[in-house]
């Protein structure tokens, strides 16, 4: 199927083919025809899609130049606010005299309010500072056909529930409305009940989400050696820049500080910061002033550059769908992409939930040694002294060479030159993670002086269902006790045993550290 076939106006038939799109979408090609005869629409739909161009086609084509905002469009973000704009202003950019302008806060109210007074024909905006405008007057919506709200559960989960429902009871009933959320929790369901009429309901199947251009691999690690694997991952691929995931606001600036107390530019992105912080961090990472961007799920929505050649997943995400949208942050326009992800132990069956999700296996892969990376960072050297000695013109230096350092070889020389420009390198190793054991071993905080062997056994049988027979090598201390138990029922081992009481006693069960 074509925009075509989709009975697309010809002057917005001219803008998205300058687009670069070829043909519609999943979610383009259900949407916009029911769009384009003024239904509504509820779509369960992840970034990455194309739903913008899904909702935002037919509200340019409906959107008349007259001087009144008949478009209203509701996102979470400012990043977002300014991603919708900039996308349907290439889509109106041959139907003339249309303004589009995203307001959101953290910029100049009064900027806002005089761009309004002129007149704006479509308004891209988040809850709060639309809000504003409301009881402020400056911004009115009695003319208003076309209202969307794009990544709903995103301002559910950001608390702009109430702000939501007080921006769309000002809304004409009889206008056409249409919501986007990647999951359609009760509350959503609620929002659907109360406030869009009829709904045309449109699912895209997750398996048309996964983007082929990006290489997905995962690395098995230990949470206290995560900082490390990540300057590994990072010397090793030596990307052009970087987003690393991390699941809380903490985790994000203790990892910014370990990765700046090691030399590496990075800055971070988190819900606690002012919009001001935020579009100051990312004008510099666009301008590639830093190549390590650190942030949470959250705080990235919206995040659109094309460069990011490398996603790490430092955390595993909360759930599936995230998985999705963080891997997508890669591979844009064309391009190809890397996401890697640190997996401990435990975490092994949730990496399969993700897998299952999205219809693809991610490829185990061994953490690079520091003999891999000096291996890649050396031949990166060689190739470009090949390079320059192609160009030629060295007979200056040549000469130089010559009477500078007679008594010395040339092949000496040269590897003074190298050991200047890779510096020494250092000897710690990270300790390797069993790959091909059956067993894993575990370290519990019970021991002889508490419980003995057979009681241990016992209580681990009545927790876990796990019989001693299945088990591997017990050790017992005083104070503590080590037991080895088989690698596929490590998570259930973990999850019922650990934190639970013996004799009124608490018991921790983590991995234990191999030996150095």
């Amino acid at each position: 199927m074509t925009f075509h076939e989709l009975k697309v106006s010809e002057p917005i038939l001219k803008a998205i083919d300058a687009m670069g799109f070829v043909e519609p979408s999943p979610i383009q090609r259900e949407a916009i025809p029911y769009l384009l005869q003024g239904e509504n629409v509820v779509g369960q739909a992840q970034t990455g899609t194309g739903k913008t161009a899904a909702f935002g086609i037919p509200m340019v084509e409906k959107t008349e130049n007259q001087r009144f905002t008949q478009g209203l469009i509701l996102v979470p973000t400012r990043e977002l606010a300014i991603q919708v704009a900039g996308e349907l202003q290439k889509i109106a950019s041959h139907k003339k005299g249309l303004v589009i302008l995203p307001i959101y806060g953290g910029q100049s109210i009064e900027r806002q309010i005089r761009s309004l007074s002129r007149g704006v024909h479509i308004v891209v905006g988040t809850p709060g500072r639309i809000l504003d405008h409301l009881e402020r007057r400056t911004l009115h919506l009695d003319h208003v056909i076309f209202c969307t709200l794009d990544e709903a559960d995103v301002m559910l989960d950001m608390g702009f529930i109430d702000d939501v429902r007080a921006i769309l009871s000002r809304v004409p009933e009889k206008a056409q409305k249409a919501l986007f959320s990647a999951t359609l929790s009760p509350e959503i369901k609620r929002l659907v009940q109360d406030f869009v009429e009829n709904p045309r309901f449109i699912t895209i199947p997750h398996k048309e989400l996964t983007v082929p251009n990006i290489s997905q691999f995962y690395y098995e690690v230990r949470e206290s050696e995560k900082p490390q694997a990540l300057t590994r991952i990072i010397d090793y691929y030596n990307p052009n820049q970087t987003v690393v995931f991390v699941n809380t606001k903490v985790g994000v600036e203790e990892l910014k500080e370990k990765l700046h107390a090691a030399g590496y530019e990075v800055e971070a992105l988190h819900g606690d910061m002012k919009q001001t912080q935020r579009e100051f961090v990312m004008k510099r990472f666009r301008a590639q002033h830093f190549d390590i961007l650190l942030a949470t799920d959250v705080a990235a929505r919206g995040l659109d550059i094309e460069n990011i050649d490398l996603v790490v997943n430092y955390d595993l995400p909360q759930d599936e769908e995230y998985y999705v949208h963080r891997i997508g942050r890669t591979a844009r326009a064309g391009r190809e992409g890397t996401a890697v992800t640190f997996v401990t132990l435990r975490e092994i069956k949730r990496l399969k939930e993700i897998e299952r999700y999205i219809k693809t296996r991610i490829e185990r892969r061994r953490l690079p040694t520091l003999q891999d990376i000096e291996k890649i960072q050396t031949q990166a050297i060689l190739d470009e002294i090949a390079s320059v000695i192609e160009e030629g013109g060295l007979e200056k230096y040549i000469d130089i060479l010559t009477e500078g350092l007679s008594t010395y070889d040339s092949v000496d020389i040269a590897a003074a030159l190298l050991k200047m420009v890779m510096g020494e390198q250092p000897e710690e190793e990270l300790s390797p993670v069993e790959e091909n054991s059956p067993t894993v071993r575990l370290f519990l905080t019970i021991g002889r002086e508490t419980v003995d062997i057979r009681g241990l056994l016992a209580w681990i049988s009545d927790l876990t269902g796990i019989r001693s027979q299945e088990l591997g090598r017990i050790t017992m201390r005083e104070g503590f006790s080590f037991v080895d138990v088989p690698r596929e029922k490590l998570d259930d081992f973990l999850s019922r045993l650990d934190r639970q009481k013996y004799k009124g006693k608490t018991v921790r069960v983590e991995i234990a550290r191999e030996r150095k």
